[in-house]
């Protein structure tokens, strides 16, 4: 399965520990640091990426609330054919934040709620396999 992980820039290292985890059970996962050269045009290749995958799972923190750019790609996720049903909201270590700061539809999603260690990120790959089969 391709997978693209939504998140803030700020976000790069906790998706990279997912990353890991969803390489290491068999899945293809778009990285941003290993995909861009310098000159590469981020913004086509960013949407050939989203276009090409299978699953999006989106890193949801307070940074990735304030980005224009996971909201973009959140936009996208929720309204594209090829991933209808396939949209992963993963809420890193935000059980005690108001919910009413993130977008709502997300909640709708059946979220998973993290902390952001291996066990954790277990629920996320077994969340991915099941949508797989």
């Amino acid at each position: 399965m391709k997978i693209f992980i939504s998140h803030a820039s700020k976000d790069a290292s906790v998706a990279r520990q997912l990353a890991d985890q969803l390489v290491a059970a068999g899945h293809s996962v778009w990285i941003p640091e290993n995909e861009f050269l310098p000159g590469d045009n981020w913004a086509k290749k960013l949407g050939q990426a989203i276009e090409d995958a299978d699953t999006i799972i989106v890193l949801v923190t307070p940074e990735a609330v304030a980005s224009e750019s996971v909201t973009r790609e959140i936009q996208y996720a929720l309204t594209a054919d090829h991933i209808k049903g396939r949209v992963i909201p993963v809420f890193v270590g935000l059980e005690n934040k108001n919910s009413a700061d993130f977008p709502w539809i997300l909640s709708k999603l059946q979220p998973l709620r993290i902390q952001g260690d291996k066990r954790d990120w277990q629920k996320v790959v077994d969340k991915v396999e099941t949508l797989a089969n």
